[in-house]
């Protein structure tokens, strides 16, 4: 093997498929980055759950393969010079040289044979396949909208990732950590007839968070538990949670007793100022509800209290509520439009945010003193 490239291109590579080199390797391969040199140079990392692969701008001089340590290799190229071009080759044995200008490396690899070998995935459909093909900034909007409320609490697995529910050209994408819940629904022109429901594991959502871009279509390929994601010149293949997902239409209310439209980035800028005062013990703030008004406090006997008002169109009758502050700063702050719809039933039951008519967040109440 012997590959000339560059630094920026390298290191972008290496960036992109770090995230799959496994923290905590039982098996030492885990912890390398396969370097790939056919008609183009191409980088994979695994960790078993989720694997990525790039293809990295350069010119392949001569075919082969190894494993290098991931951790040493971006190491290595974070600091050869910028500007000169990088020749790696592939020396007898297991090792690479890496030489860059008066730079020079010997990094000791092991052989591609023993690094697990990434699902391969048809590239349309067939039998037992669905592949679907979105605009990526759609679902770019749509996993800011919702990953924020994925649950982190691996004894409910089942809820440790976002829902992709396919049905009659639209997708749903639901997640929910038990306190709260996000559902957006948008219309997919390109989806042919797929009908699917998939739990797809929070690592991969955040991989797709730091790929996606504003431009251009992304590939899904669901296989069995299997998924494969394909947005340019980056692959990521995952594994599927397998499980049950709760019955998410159960909690979202049919009608709520109250409700009007406020201002989302004044009640976001009012959640923020009165969460300063919140504490571990005391994580509640207290909404009051009174004609054309909002009303935000704590009170911290250790810390102090706060006070927020906000104008709002309300005709109904006095009602006081406990919320996490955060858990409405989380959905507030990933609202593009101006106002959203607060309803709700009564102070025990959940609250009812929405923006626009495909964004529903539910939220539960809290005591307050």
């Amino acid at each position: 093997m012997k590959i000339i490239t560059t630094k920026d291109s390298l290191l972008k590579g290496i960036q992109i498929v770090q995230n799959a080199v496994s923290a905590k390797a039982v098996l030492p391969i885990l912890s390398h980055i396969l370097i790939e040199a056919k008609k183009d140079l191409k980088l994979t990392a695994t960790d078993l759950e989720i694997g990525i692969s790039v293809k990295v701008e350069g010119e392949v001089l001569e075919e082969g393969a190894i494993t290098v340590p991931a951790k040493k290799l971006s190491e290595i190229i974070k600091e050869l010079p910028p500007q000169t071009p990088i020749h790696i080759s592939l020396k007898k044995g297991q090792s690479i040289t890496i030489e860059s200008g008066k730079s020079y490396f010997r990094l000791v690899g092991l052989l591609k044979d023993d690094f697990p070998q990434l699902p391969e995935f048809p590239a349309h459909n067939v039998k037992n396949v669905d592949l679907v093909k979105i605009p990526q900034k759609i679902l770019k909007d749509m996993i800011q909208l919702t990953s924020f409320a994925i649950s982190h609490d691996e004894t409910r697995y089942v809820l440790n990732g976002i829902l992709f529910s396919f049905k009659e050209k639209s997708l749903k994408l639901v997640a929910t950590d038990g306190r709260r819940l996000a559902l957006v629904e948008k219309s997919i022109a390109d989806m042919g007839s797929i009908k699917k429901d998939a739990i797809v594991p929070s690592k991969t959502i955040q991989e797709l968070q730091r790929n996606l871009t504003e431009e251009g279509d992304v590939t899904l390929c669901f296989k069995e538990n299997q998924l494969q994601i394909n947005i340019g010149q980056v692959l990521i293949t995952s594994r599927l949670i397998e499980g049950e997902f709760p019955n998410y239409d159960q909690v979202i209310p049919k009608k709520v007793r109250e409700e009007f439209k406020i201002n989302t980035q004044e009640f976001l800028q009012a959640a923020r100022r009165a969460s300063i005062l919140t504490s571990q013990e005391s994580q509640s703030v207290k909404i009051n509800i009174i004609k054309d008004r909002l009303i935000i406090t704590k009170n911290t006997p250790e810390l102090g209290e706060v006070r927020e008002e906000l104008e709002v169109n309300y005709k109904g009758g006095e009602l006081a509520i406990g919320f996490n502050p955060t858990f409405l700063i989380d959905v507030l702050k990933n609202v593009e439009n101006e106002n959203v719809d607060f309803g709700f039933i009564d102070p025990e039951k959940p609250a009812v945010i929405r923006s626009g008519e495909d964004y529903t967040y539910i939220v539960l109440p809290m005591q307050v003193s």
